[in-house]
């Protein structure tokens, strides 16, 4: 039976540990980009969170094929580690907008994907629960040069979640084990629960800097997608490397418009902004939200492409 190729990764809610800690298990939350990856024929095929094919970015990745006797469909996070282990998402940048990597660069910025879920082995597993599912994901045993398996732990939240913290990764994902697998669902049935704050927001304009950045780009103006469509959210003016101002200037120069893509910018924003076509999204790191709805003490973390403007929402 072939493998399905219109389904989307189920995706978490933001919230606190579940209370009720016996019903659920507990994985890492690894700070990559999500795919899933279908091993079929040989050969393996890597599709985005937004449903592009993302396969030709990740050459390392084929050597999975060799690992898995059957046709499968898994459910992970492309990451790429710092020296210390821990999975960067600024590292990853320097390859997640590179569709055919130079081999120099693959040697440089290695990537991994780490494996979390088995969404069809062969036949589709959407009604088996979490736990029949991680059965299945740990019998395959995959641990390889540039693959691995996910731990996931049985109750005990809190443990799993300071142990994160003391090791400096991002947070956990919960997930309940007798839950579902829902393509493409924003599910209660896994929660992220997350050490720092980050949230995606789409760029919908920009502002010249001064000083040492006069005549480029100082800041990007953000938005997130509200109930009646987009909503402004602040702005970011730190985090950029010189080489991101550049790669920046050159994304948003075809998206000029002349007016504002969202309603209500305040005035001190509005003055002097550049407004774009409101389809690039942008990853920021925050200390929370102003009660006007503002991000406070953002940091620009890159851009992600891996995720559809109409989605971004803020995360609570």
């Amino acid at each position: 039976m072939p493998l399905p190729r219109d389904l989307s990764p189920m995706l978490a809610t933001a919230g606190p540990l579940p209370p009720d800690d016996d019903a659920w298990a507990y994985e890492v939350k690894w700070d990559g980009v999500r795919v899933l990856v279908a091993v079929e024929d040989g050969a393996v095929r890597l599709t985005s969170r937004a449903g592009n094919d993302v396969t030709g970015g990740y050459p390392e990745l084929q050597a999975l094929a060799d690992a898995v006797d059957r046709p499968v469909l898994l459910d992970g996070e492309v990451v790429a580690f710092d020296e210390a282990g821990r999975s960067d998402f600024g590292r990853l940048q320097e390859r997640m907008h590179v569709r055919s990597p130079r081999p120099d660069l693959v040697r440089a910025v290695p990537v991994h994907v780490v494996l979390f879920d088995v969404v069809a082995d062969p036949v589709p597993l959407l009604d088996e629960p979490y736990r029949g599912r991680r059965e299945r994901l740990e019998a395959l045993a995959l641990a390889g040069p540039s693959w691995q398996t996910s731990p996931s732990f049985a109750r005990d939240g809190a443990a799993v979640f300071a142990t994160t913290l003391a090791q400096g990764l991002e947070g956990v994902v919960a997930k309940r084990q007798d839950s579902r697998y829902e393509p493409g669902r924003r599910s209660d049935c896994w929660v992220k629960t997350k050490h720092l704050q980050r949230q995606s927001a789409v760029v919908v304009g920009w502002k010249p800097g001064e000083g040492g950045r006069s005549g480029r780009l100082g800041s990007l103006l953000l938005g997130v997608q509200g109930y009646a469509g987009l909503v402004f959210a602040g702005h970011v003016g730190t985090g950029f490397s010189q080489a991101e101002l550049r790669r920046l200037g050159d994304l948003l120069a075809p998206l000029q418009r002349p007016t504002p893509p969202l309603p209500d910018v305040p005035r001190e924003h509005a003055r002097h902004a550049v407004w774009v076509e409101p389809v690039l999204v942008a990853e920021v790191e925050l200390a929370g939200w102003t009660r006007e709805g503002r991000l406070r003490h953002p940091s620009y973390k890159g851009l992600r492409d891996d995720v559809d403007p109409l989605e971004i929402r803020r995360d609570t």
